[in-house]
């Protein structure tokens, strides 16, 4: 049986990676990015940055929170220059601390180094480990940090060379967005782990997580940086090298799944489009007799409308998100039970009562907050639930820049597809499986990563291990200044 005192999940789902926006040639970049960062605030909550550059100084500002809570104009208008860089974090490796916080900057010979990076570097720990041996001194806990080490130390008198000396060492994921007092330079790893886009407006040049960061700011999408390549941008245009090694592109499925906002287009179609299908094909898979289908929201709902529409069954809104609970200090007086799920999420009784319903959801990590949702679904008088997930059962961790529970967490991994409709009190539950997932997100040329469905880790592996990981990521203070 599954333990009801498993630790909490949060909302349920893989914790977002991060989110990275850059601009460069225009006097408002500063300004820009900030709003770009605001349309990638799904990526990371816990804290947000920004460095800009005139070609003289590098500024830099970052704060623990959300982007509308870190930044004022008065910090904007202060981060002078025609160029630069931001990032939205959650800490896939790394606490969340202040000194945790990107941008990351650093004084070298090279001049400075400034660094957002979105993923996860498999082999941080033992190279963290040699650097330290030789003498460095590390300021924070991310693996992001290693890059800068890697270049300060590369013997190389340019910059981009000491760059691709650096990312030759690396291992895993990253899409950055490196910046010195003249240059940014966004790089995606060789297997393309994670997105990375280009986009452009009037004269300026815009580099992002997704493109909804685009569409706040009226820019135009161009294309996307591609697996492997590292984009230099300056006053002279952009510029490509591909100094990698070429690898087999693994593209990060779950984007498609849960990760990006529905509006953008992410590794060159429409994500709203692809969760549509995603639920179509999860209906053809699973069909049931049922009244109405409704979403967890809010990343579910495309994939529940594809669903409604294949089925030819009514969609409603059963459930009615609060987007704005931010941190609960305060708890009521007299202990409500399930409180923390219960002011995220209501039921909308009338939708619901007396009906067969589907729930459709995009995916189930512990299984701790979708069964307290079945609870409340069934208390408002559901006749029956059937849960039909959109996603293969997660039995893997992540290692490129998800923060998947552990193994032993993920109840898919050590339970059957019946202990776990048990464990949720649900009619039926069906998942999309690995086959059908792939057959709907097909693209002749595209080929993505589906390790934590089925075990196959598309790079070597062989330097994680508990102790080098344990060394990293544990950080042995709490203060939140530096």
């Amino acid at each position: 049986m599954i333990s009801l005192d498993a630790p909490s999940e949060h909302n349920g789902k893989p914790k977002d990676e991060c989110g990275v926006c850059g601009i460069f040639g225009n006097t408002k970049a500063a300004n820009l990015t900030y709003l770009g960062l605001y349309a990638l605030q799904h990526r990371g909550q816990e804290s947000a940055g920004i460095a800009s550059s005139d070609n003289h100084h590098i500024l830099r500002y970052a704060g623990m929170g959300k982007v509308v809570d870190v930044f004022t104009q008065e910090k904007i208008d202060n981060l002078q220059g025609h160029m630069a860089i931001g990032h939205n974090r959650y800490s896939t490796t790394g606490s969340s601390f202040l000194r945790n916080a990107q941008p990351l900057r650093a004084e070298t010979l090279l001049g400075p180094i400034v660094l957002a990076h979105n993923g996860n570097l498999t082999n941080a720990g033992d190279l963290r480990l040699e650097l330290e041996k030789k003498g460095h001194i590390f300021q924070t806990t991310n693996d992001s940090e290693v890059i800068i080490h890697l270049m300060a130390t590369s013997m190389k008198d340019n910059f981009l060379d000491a760059l691709i000396y650096a990312l030759k060492s690396i291992k895993g994921a990253y899409s950055l967005l490196v910046m010195n007092k003249d240059h940014i330079y966004a790089v995606r790893d060789p297997h393309g782990f994670r997105p990375l886009v280009l986009g452009e407006l009037d004269d300026s040049f815009v580099v992002a997580s997704e493109t909804c960061a685009l569409d706040i700011m009226d820019a135009k999408y161009t294309r996307e940086i591609e697996a492997g390549e590292i984009l230099e941008i300056s006053n002279f245009g952009t510029k490509s090298f591909f100094p990698f090694e070429k690898k087999n592109e693994s593209l990060c499925i779950f984007e498609y799944i849960y990760f990006s906002r529905p509006d953008s287009i992410i590794y060159g179609d429409s994500v709203h489009e692809m969760r549509l299908q995603l639920g179509a094909m999860l209906a053809q898979q699973s069909g049931v007799d049922a009244d109405i289908v409704i979403p967890i929201p809010d990343s579910s709902v495309s994939a529940a409308i594809g669903y409604a529409r294949e089925s030819k069954l009514p969609y409603e809104l059963g459930m009615i998100r609060s987007h704005y609970i931010g941190r609960t200090f305060i708890e009521p007086s007299q202990k409500i039970r399930d409180f923390g799920v219960k002011i995220k999420f209501n039921v909308n009784k009338h939708a619901i009562e007396g009906k067969r319903v589907i729930v459709v959801d995009d995916s189930i990590m512990r299984g701790t907050t979708m069964r307290k949702i079945i609870k409340m679904i069934r208390n408002a008088g559901a006749k029956e639930i059937h849960v039909r997930i959109s996603a293969p059962p997660t039995i893997h961790p992540c290692f490129y820049g998800i923060d998947i529970p552990t193994q032993k967490e993920l109840i898919a991994s050590t339970h059957t597809i019946e202990e776990i409709r048990k464990y949720l009190r649900v009619d039926s539950i069906e998942y999309l499986t690995v086959e059908t997932l792939l057959k709907a997100v097909d693209r002749p040329e595209k080929k993505y990563c589906t390790a934590c469905f089925d075990g196959n880790y598309p790079s070597d592996l062989s330097e994680i291990n508990e102790d080098s990981q344990k060394y990293l990521f544990e950080d042995q203070g709490n203060s939140e200044y530096y």
